[in-house]
């Protein structure tokens, strides 16, 4: 009796101190380091355009497509992250040595800037052909993207769910050990919130420095910054919850097809003969066991017990045998894919933010006064600032609103925040057509149609404000929802990997951008060539409307998508409340979208 007295108060002292852990505390320690992590990004990717063009000396469509893809690059290497982190070294630490390299990627790339042996001489004054940096420069160039991509992977698939781990897991420990309540606040808006402030302090004082200052300071401030990050992350070590890693998803996927596939001739009996076994899958459903469902029943045939299937110790055999919890992460997995590929377009839509619109900027009028100019790349702050107002909005008021209509705690579904947000980006590009159409009928009523590198159009830059705000509106719905559905959808243990798939959309959406303007830049040589280095004799109003016409697409296949999706059901454990008897009730229910 005393050995058993001592076992629970060692228990309840174990519980009491992991009761501590997690919490709105650790949120600035990881919202700082991917706050850094997008200041530096955001801070240099939002002006490589004119990095390459004006520094480099590259033609316009090739410094697009080099933009292009780094940004695909930096958004695919989460993928692998994520796997690394969910697999066996945890979020913690894969966030940790991602950071680091990221670090040294942003340390090369501050030389790169600040060292002239590393970059072409200034062009001459009046010179028509200026000379374009050499393969060893752009080597170096590229070596320095590749560590920040690199590093990314290990930050960007990790940091929110890592986030999100300290109030979903921290909260169940607190209510475990006395009774509290989980925070009642949507981390995904915060998250986001902290990722706009970054990138608006980028596009403003970052981006002045590179323009004013000089490139070495502009890139100098946000590796400062990261460094200092990766610090304060790391001092919190002992105040996080860490989640263990539940093996390789990717293994427990392929032994599920593999098992599926030897049984292919089977029969599916009734769902309650399929195999479980709680104790196999403890490590991998800590929120929840996932519950049978009636789609894609080939994988079922997993689940079916045969003769070997099963070791003399009772111990299954995985490739052969998985239990139900095992096929139905696969087949979460597989019925998120079709609603994660819609967002592809998207951001293949709104990737010439960052190249064509910032050249559109740098043609027109950007006196704010008689000595000061707004830089082209910081027309993104209108993006940003729009964002930041919509989701401020959003969470505090149209929230409310929403809730008395449709009795959801969110308003909406992540789904549905998701296609408002894909509307809205259409009517985003509508303005881009239109204004670049009117900036060319300025051109031409101006004669400067031939105007040379370096002139000034009378029109004012801030014709370009609609698009980039309603651009940043449209973000606000729809990269949220996507994340939240992503997060809450996903098997708990390949919950990295799932943020990394949110990554990949934009490396995806990135490279299909590239891809696009190669086609378009190819395929109008012969009738008039639609992007050019003169965009004043170029149509890249044509190239706009491309894009909607794409979108609108997108738009009814996304619908399509989301009238079919059937969301995972979870299996609970309700706790007694104090007074109410002792133990848990298993429940089983089918859940539904917050």
């Amino acid at each position: 009796m005393a050995e058993d007295g001592r076992e629970r108060t060692e228990d309840a002292t174990g519980t009491a101190k992991k009761a501590k852990q997690g919490g709105f505390r650790t949120m600035p320690f990881i919202l700082a380091n991917d706050f850094c992590d997008r200041l530096a990004t955001v801070g240099f990717g939002s002006n490589l355009i004119s990095y390459l063009t004006l520094q480099l000396h590259l033609p316009l469509v090739e410094a697009s497509n080099v933009l292009t893809n780094y940004h695909g690059t930096t958004n695919l290497t989460p993928l692998v992250g994520g796997l690394i982190a969910d697999s066996f070294a945890g979020r913690f630490w894969t966030i940790t040595v991602g950071s680091i390299i990221y670090q040294l990627g942003m340390v090369c790339l501050t030389l790169s800037a600040a060292l002239p042996s590393l970059r072409p001489p200034p062009c001459a004054k009046h010179a028509a052909e200026c000379q374009r940096a050499s393969t060893y420069q752009i080597a170096i160039l590229y070596l320095s993207l590749l560590c920040t991509s690199i590093g990314a992977g290990g930050s960007r698939p990790c940091n929110m769910a890592f986030g999100a781990d300290q109030l979903e897991l921290g909260a169940r420990r607190r209510r475990s050990a006395n009774g509290g309540k989980a925070p009642m606040w949507s981390f995904f808006n915060l998250y986001f919130f902290g990722i706009e402030l970054a990138k608006l302090t980028a596009v403003t004082v970052v981006v002045y420095i590179q323009e004013n200052v000089g490139w070495g300071w502009g890139l100098g401030v946000p590796t400062i910054a990261m460094f200092v990050a990766v610090i304060g992350f790391v001092s919190g070590y002992s105040l996080y919850v860490r989640m263990p890693p539940g093996g390789s998803p990717l293994v427990r996927l392929a032994q599920v097809v593999a098992a599926a596939f030897k049984k292919r001739k089977a029969v599916v009996p009734d769902p309650d003969l399929l195999y479980e076994d709680k104790k196999l899958d403890a490590g991998i459903s800590t929120t929840g066991r996932l519950l049978h469902t009636n789609q894609l029943k080939f994988f079922d045939k997993a689940a079916i017990v045969t003769e070997g299937d099963v070791l003399p110790s009772g111990e299954p055999k995985l490739w052969r045998l998985s239990t139900v919890h095992r096929v139905e992460e696969i087949k979460s997995i597989v019925r998120m894919l079709p609603i994660w590929a819609a967002g592809i377009l998207m951001v293949t839509a709104s990737s010439h933010n960052s190249s064509f619109a910032i050249q559109q900027a740098r043609t027109m009028d950007r006196d704010i006064t008689r000595s000061f100019k707004i830089p082209p790349a910081s027309m993104l702050i209108f993006t940003n600032l729009a964002m930041l107002v919509t989701l401020a909005f959003y969470d505090r008021v149209l929230v409310r609103v929403l809730r008395r209509f449709t009795g959801r705690p969110n308003g909406i579904t992540h789904l549905q925040r998701a296609g408002v947000g894909m509307t809205i980006a259409m009517l985003a590009n509508v303005a881009a057509a239109a204004v670049e159409t009117r900036r060319k009928s300025v051109a031409a009523a101006s004669g400067m149609l031939d105007a040379p590198k370096g002139a000034t159009l009378p029109i004012s830059v801030f014709w370009l404000v609609p698009q980039y705000a309603i651009h940043g509106i449209a973000d606000a719905f729809m990269d949220v929802g996507r994340m939240e559905f992503l997060y809450d959808q996903a098997p708990e243990s390949m919950r990295s990997t799932a943020a990394a798939l949110y990554w990949l959309t934009i490396s995806a959406g990135s490279y299909l951008g590239t891809l696009l303007v190669t086609i378009v830049h190819e395929k109008t040589q012969a009738s008039g060539q639609w992007l050019q280095d003169n965009l004043n004799r170029g149509k890249l109003d044509n190239y706009y409307w491309l894009v909607v016409g794409l979108q609108g697409l997108n738009l009814v296949y996304y619908f399509v998508c989301v009238k079919y999706y059937t969301f995972k059901p979870l299996e609970t454990e309700v706790e007694h409340q104090p007074g109410h008897g002792n133990g848990t009730q298993s429940t089983k229910k089918g859940v539904s979208y917050k």
